[in-house]
């Protein structure tokens, strides 16, 4: 890996009026990204953190969801993800994101759920570009805030037009453009084609990032030499990593590949995290967010705690806030002979 290569990660990046610390970014992602997630990735160094995706229309009803989805991050840029399929909505839904805060609005133009796309939302707008435009000159139209969008490689291999939904979003105003190395119809399946997001890149002079599959630091130059993008944005490698972005930032503007995470580190990380998704939703809705996450951290100590797999079940299932607290703390046994080492 040619650290030299990715130096530029380190750098600031200005959206608009807002300029963000360094170019390593945490993707939205729904169910994931929450504030608690968003709160603990800023703390570790991510560069820009977004909300899970919330419909604008949803957002100015002030439904519950969509106003928590909302909430603003801790110590940094506040950008708020909308997603929709009408200009009045979508214009609506900017003007709520504004009130509630936001730094920067992300049209969601890249999500492939089929409850999203048979909504004519989401990646499903890449199908019609002029529908696509519309949405953005209306949410652009109603916010002073800088506009981002972030969309896939296009609907599927017949009709990949990245480059020119991304040339008609800087014309119209937009400062920035995500792109996932996938069509829609791929969904996830695959690897994501790094290489294709070049030609968004050639075909704009606003800031284009790369994002898709990106969960190793070893391949961190090889996306932004394929990619040519200015920076990268993790999502799926960030599952119970939260730290996972910033120390890519970190590795940027230092040159040290990252270690893994200290086992005392990881542990005060899981509790402060499980504490925060209680307070941010309930006891019991918490205790069920949760779990995919302690999952995902059990997943990353495996080899550290072989033996622990009846506990592990127990965390999993247990549907006591407190309790799980317990088992937590005995999972994750802070005088164990891992943190000597």
């Amino acid at each position: 890996m040619s650290l030299r290569t990715i130096e530029r990660l380190a750098e600031p990046l200005a959206i608009g009026g807002v300029t963000l610390p360094n170019r390593v970014f945490l993707a939205p992602m729904s169910g994931i990204s929450d504030r608690p997630f968003r709160d603990l990735a800023s703390r570790f160094g991510a560069g820009m953190v977004v909300t899970e995706m919330i419909a604008g229309d949803q957002l100015v009803q002030g439904r519950r969801d969509a106003v928590l989805r909302a909430e603003r991050t801790d110590g940094a840029p506040h950008v708020i993800q909308l997603a929709g399929r009408e200009a009045r909505w979508m214009a609506e839904g900017a003007r709520a994101a504004t009130a509630a805060g936001a730094d920067i609005i992300d049209i969601n133009m890249g999500c492939p759920a089929k409850k999203v796309t048979t909504g004519y939302a989401g990646s499903a707008l890449m199908r019609d570009l002029d529908q696509a435009l519309r949405l953005i000159e209306a949410t652009i139209a109603a916010t002073p805030l800088p506009v981002t969008v972030k969309m896939r490689l296009g609907w599927d291999d017949t009709n990949r037009n990245a480059a020119e939904l991304a040339r008609r979003a800087e014309a119209a105003g937009v400062k920035m453009v995500t792109v996932h190395g996938r069509t829609r119809c791929q969904f996830y399946r695959g690897t994501a084609d790094w290489a294709a997001i070049r030609a968004v890149k050639q075909s704009v002079s606003i800031p284009v990032i790369a994002n898709g599959d990106l969960t190793r630091a070893d391949d961190v130059a090889k996306m932004l030499s394929l990619s040519g993008a200015d920076g990268i944005m993790i999502g799926r490698g960030a599952y119970g990593r939260p730290w996972f972005p910033g120390q890519i930032a970190n590795m940027a503007a230092t040159g040290r590949v990252p270690d893994a995470l200290p086992a005392d580190q990881l542990v005060t990380v899981v509790l402060a995290h499980y504490d925060a998704l209680l307070e941010h939703y309930g006891a019991l809705l918490g205790v069920r967010n949760a779990r995919k996450h302690l999952a995902w951290y059990m997943d990353i100590g495996a080899g550290d705690f072989a033996g622990k797999e009846p506990l592990r079940h127990a965390i999993l299932t247990e549907t006591n806030f407190r309790a799980v607290g317990r088992l937590l703390r005995v999972y994750f046994d802070r005088d164990d002979k891992r943190r000597a080492a």
